[in-house]
């Protein structure tokens, strides 16, 4: 887009947003809509499922009037290019009145919708149905009160872990070549998909066979392109894996937004990053860089890509201090909302919260308040799935072990294709018949519980610092 276009294309999407809206809330269309609502005696789970969902979905976008939505549409599209400006400045100042102009609208779309407690509950629910403050700062009390001290303790024992090989050359086109490996050993049906390059790794859907994903190379540090591919992967396979069916209905959608997260993170963590998936994976990479990891064992290569340390960047963090990265943004949010915050004073907030979390100092914008595009597509209410997708994870990578004792061992055979399939009988294939935390209960026995994270957590950094005691991971080691 040229610099000059920008302001029309914004009045554009103000236009395109206000027609999509007249058409979704039409008269017929509505009626159409209550009356398979109120009378849907004889009708199967699944279809009621539908009904109860665009009923609900209906009941949000009726709220709010075409001209709201005009004016909604137009403000995120300055507000996205004004963020732009400020990100190449690196100046928060560009950006700020737009935000502060957003942060007003949304505040007005949270009243227009209604909520009981918290003016935050009305945008929660866009992304993920049925989650609330009261939930929300109970969970994240349990992270303040329990990864807190925990991670700070790792940080001095496992600082001094070397893992100065991940940021030797690794050749942009080998790096490619590894990816698309990577991407089939995990599964990714590339007959429905493909990979392109993106300055951020995203996933698209089309069709559940036509799910593309993206990734980035940095040619100083293989873990950015390695794991992000993972990542991607495993939002991708389960779209690949919804239910085929009903496809343009509700119930052939991802159930939410944390459960699409947990798939990513479970993938990402549990397996990605797990011992288990290297030493049947570690040798495949070592022939593709030679060089660079001939030297490098099994061992010191685990406890390379699982070091924990504070950073400035979300997207870059290990997966314990990643959390910390979410409370900051949940809590910003939350004060943004309810009024106690405004847009102005966010740099200063952030900053001080970055020092109290994560015991680090913002050198600048772009490192600090402007490295996320999530406020400036208005999308307040998205960052707590993050962390309620790493928890949910590990509730059910716990469970596919209950149910599968044997799941560990084809792991280290590089034997995926077990795991991949208790997915989709227990995730995918239920698309969005349940809401997130039903669909917990369905599968685990349980609601979320925090306390399966923690667990994981220990139980696998004990084992890193058990291996630096030993000396795990020496010459001798070496595949």
């Amino acid at each position: 887009l040229p610099q000059n276009g920008a302001p029309f294309r914004s009045q554009q999407i103000a236009t395109l947003s206000g027609n999509l809206h007249e058409e979704s809330t039409r008269p017929d269309f509505v009626e159409t809509v209550q009356q398979l609502k109120e009378s849907s005696n004889g009708l199967s789970l699944a279809e009621r499922r539908n009904i109860e969902v665009s009923w609900r979905d209906l009941q949000r976008i009726l709220c709010l009037d075409t001209a709201f939505v005009k004016r909604r549409a137009q403000l995120i599209s300055e507000a996205f290019h004004a963020w732009m400006k400020a990100r190449e400045a690196n100046d928060y100042r560009h950006f700020g009145e737009a935000l502060a102009k957003l942060v007003d609208t949304k505040r007005e779309e949270a009243e227009l919708l209604g909520y009981e407690d918290h003016p935050y509950d009305a945008l929660l629910e866009e992304f993920e149905p049925g989650s609330r403050v009261a939930k929300l700062d109970t969970l994240f009390r349990h992270v303040r009160q329990n990864l807190v001290q925990f991670v700070r303790d790792l940080d001095h024992q496992l600082a001094g872990i070397d893992d100065r090989f991940l940021h030797f050359n690794y050749s942009k086109d080998t790096q490619w070549k590894f990816g698309i490996h990577l991407l089939e050993k995990l599964g990714y049906d590339f007959e429905s998909g493909r990979q392109d390059i993106a300055p951020h790794p995203f996933t698209i859907n089309f069709s559940p066979e036509d799910v593309r994903v993206t990734t980035r190379i940095d040619e100083q540090d293989l873990a950015n392109m390695t794991w992000s591919c993972i990542h991607e992967a495993g939002h991708a396979m389960y779209e690949q894996g919804l239910p085929k069916e009903p496809y343009g209905l509700p119930i052939s959608r991802a159930a939410s937004l944390s459960i699409h997260e947990s798939q990513a993170r479970l993938w990402e963590n549990h397996v990605g990053r797990s011992l288990t998936f290297w030493k049947a994976n570690y040798p495949m990479l070592q022939r593709y860089f030679p060089a660079q990891l001939r030297h490098v064992s099994l061992g010191q290569f685990y406890q390379a890509i699982n070091k924990v340390m504070p950073n400035l960047i979300r997207t870059e963090a290990d997966e314990l201090h990643y959390h910390f990265h979410v409370m900051v943004r949940y809590e910003l949010e939350k004060g943004l909302m309810d009024g106690s915050l405004e847009a102005k004073e966010l740099v200063s907030h952030w900053n001080a919260m970055y020092q109290d979390y994560l015991g680090v100092d913002v050198p600048d914008d772009r490192r600090g308040i402007l490295q996320d595009i999530h406020w400036a597509h208005g999308s307040f209410g998205y960052f707590p799935t993050y962390s309620l997708g790493s928890f949910y994870a590990a509730q059910f990578f716990r469970k596919a072990k209950a149910d599968r004792p044997e799941l560990t061992d084809q792991m280290a055979q590089g034997n995926l294709k077990p795991l991949k399939e208790w997915l989709q009988e227990h995730i995918y294939d239920r698309g969005k018949r349940f809401e997130a935390e039903e669909l917990c209960e369905k599968v685990t026995g349980e609601p979320l519980r925090f306390s399966y994270f923690m667990e994981y957590a220990r139980e696998k950094y004990q084992g890193l610092l058990e291996m630096q005691d030993t000396g795990v991971g020496s010459e001798s080691e070496m595949i």
